[in-house]
Order: structure tokens, then C-alpha cells, then sequence
């Protein structure tokens, strides 16, 4: 079985930044890539950043040039800078990852930026 566990949510006034930290435990042989996915209520899941392990990203267009994802691949873990927040980036924050040929989702940090 494979955990992910993330870290680093919150309130943050817009402009601000925040850093978001998913870490990846168990039974793990190989991962794949690792990434960001968001929600707002109401809303479907979007794609924020996804990285490979050779270290391809790929970004949301809503993101570009605001968001930075990176991953040390010795700790399993992928980091996301987010800057220049805006009220619209607030929503459920989920960390996903392809470990051992499946999918995997954590469980969510609430990130909120208020105007």
C-alpha cells in the first residue's frame, strides 16, 4: 500500500505565496510522476503541475508562470511554490502520484487566499 500524505495549506492574502509539500510512504518501487490537482466546490478537478521522474512538468494554464513544481525523488516527495496568489487559486489542493503502476490521490490540504 502506498500513503501520500501533503502538507503546507492555508490562508494567505493574495499576492502572497505558500508552499505545498507532498510526501509519498510504503511499499514503493518505482514513481512514475507526481503532481497537483485542485477543487473548488461545485467545480471539477483541475490539473495544477505534474512532474515526472525525469523531471518533465507539465502546468494548468491558470498557473503558468506563478506555480513551480519540483520533487526530490530520494525523500518520494514533490513541492509546490505557489506565488502571486490570487482569491481565484483557493480550493482544495490534492497531491496525486503513479507509484507501482497505479494511482494514487492523498487526502487534501485547504489552501484559501483572501482579497
Amino acid at each position: 500500500q502506498v500513503h501520500l500524505v501533503e502538507s503546507g495549506g492555508g490562508l494567505v492574502q493574495a499576492g502572497g505565496s505558500l508552499r505545498l509539500s507532498c510526501a509519498a510512504s510504503g511499499s514503493i518501487f518505482s514513481i512514475y510522476y507526481m503532481g497537483w490537482y485542485r477543487q473548488d466546490p461545485g467545480k471539477q478537478r483541475e490539473l495544477v503541475a505534474l512532474i515526472s521522474s525525469g523531471g518533465s512538468t507539465n502546468y494548468g494554464d491558470s498557473v503558468k508562470g506563478r506555480f513551480t513544481i519540483s520533487r526530490d525523488n530520494a525523500k518520494n516527495t514533490v513541492y509546490l511554490q505557489m506565488n502571486s496568489l490570487k482569491p481565484e487559486d483557493t480550493a482544495v489542493y490534492y497531491c496525486k502520484a503513479g507509484v507501482n503502476g497505479r494511482e494514487y490521490w492523498g487526502q487534501g490540504t485547504q489552501v484559501t487566499v483572501s482579497s
